[in-house]
């Protein structure tokens, strides 16, 4: 169940991002000659009014085709006023951020609304000590207790039963157990009785308008941290340093969904926000390939007065466009090895 929640999750960002193009399009009365999902060969397609709308085959994202966006099919003389590459570069470059902001406003909204409607969860374990209690039976970070209202709660009822035997019941990957433990009656400083870190799985409740603005502060601070971390990641790849370990492919999101789909629905919701957001990231750096690719080109354009050969622009694209392809090879490769 929670693997298909981010499915529908994944393909409904999907849609949006291409949603923002074909919308920005339309106002600008720019001709959206298909507007599809996945990837080519078409599985299916209905062509309603001007525009074909398609069901492909590779279901790994979307696309919106505009009439003059790239050099393949001539535009005829009396569609050059409908043509994407005819208008100002200032309408071409909303028309390419608007996926972007789309994704930015869902994941924003989608935080908004965690805050909004609030609700406590589950006691999680975020760290062990060695040597501990907890560690000599085999509790370990993000295991969840369930059963306490909060952190508080659980430190008072293990306090209450310093050097007497208690029983846990925990969750952990999708699994129930038991757990006999007995709190420490002396600590080091520091250490609470059972030697583990807890943290109180959920969201405060805030008020509308302080939903929405804290929502918007945390999408902000999360865009800047995804923003350094793929930094790294590409400097990482030119200096030869330890790149992969903080990204995930498909097996690895795989794994985090079945742990993150234990806390329940509102959970899976926060993971299909940061997934949101990742993708407003992921497609405005300036990479072949990426909307911020094609920004860049615009950029140049502007610098040099004249637009990039439509020939070279393609043959750059498909260079990114097959790096990232064994960018997430290695990437799933990396999650797959880890498994084992």
């Amino acid at each position: 169940m929670s693997i298909l929640i981010i499915i529908i999750g994944i393909a409904v960002l999907i849609l949006m991002h291409e949603l923002g193009h074909f919308l920005t399009a339309k106002f600008f009365k720019v001709k959206v000659e298909e507007f599809g999902f996945g990837f080519p060969p078409r599985l299916l397609g209905k062509k309603i009014g001007e525009t074909l709308y398609s069901l492909n085959w590779l279901p790994f994202g979307g696309f919106v085709r505009l009439l003059g966006e790239s050099s393949v099919a001539p535009v005829l003389e009396d569609e050059k006023v409908r043509s994407f590459s005819h208008q100002p570069i200032w309408k071409r470059a909303l028309i390419i951020k608007a996926g972007v902001v789309m994704n930015f406003i869902l994941g924003w909204l989608m935080i908004s609304s965690l805050l909004f409607f609030g609700g406590a969860g589950p006691v999680a374990i975020t760290a062990v000590v060695p040597d501990s209690p907890a560690a000599a039976v085999g509790l370990q970070a993000g295991d969840l207790i369930p059963g306490f209202t909060s952190a508080e709660a659980f430190i008072d009822f293990v306090n209450e039963n310093r050097g007497q035997e208690i029983t846990l019941n925990i969750k952990r990957g999708g699994e129930e157990m038991s757990l006999t433990v007995v709190p420490r009656l002396q600590t080091k400083e520091g250490e609470g009785a059972l030697g583990v870190g807890i943290a109180q799985a959920g969201f405060p409740k805030l008020g509308f308008w302080d939903s929405i603005g804290e929502g918007f502060m945390m999408s902000i601070r999360i865009i800047l941290a995804i923003a350094i971390a793929l930094v790294n990641l590409v400097v990482g790849v030119f200096t030869g340093g330890v790149v992969f370990e903080s990204f995930v492919g498909p097996v690895g999101l795989f794994q985090i969904v079945s742990q993150t789909g234990q806390l329940g629905v509102a959970y899976l919701l926060q993971l299909i926000s940061l997934i949101s957001l990742n993708l407003a990231v992921l497609n405005i750096f300036p990479f072949p390939a990426l909307d911020g690719g094609r920004l860049l080109f615009l950029a140049i354009e502007k610098i040099k007065g004249s637009p990039i050969s439509p020939k070279r622009e393609a043959l750059v694209n498909a260079a990114g466009f097959i790096f990232l392809l064994l960018l997430m090879v290695a990437i799933t490769v990396k999650d797959i090895v880890y498994l084992f």
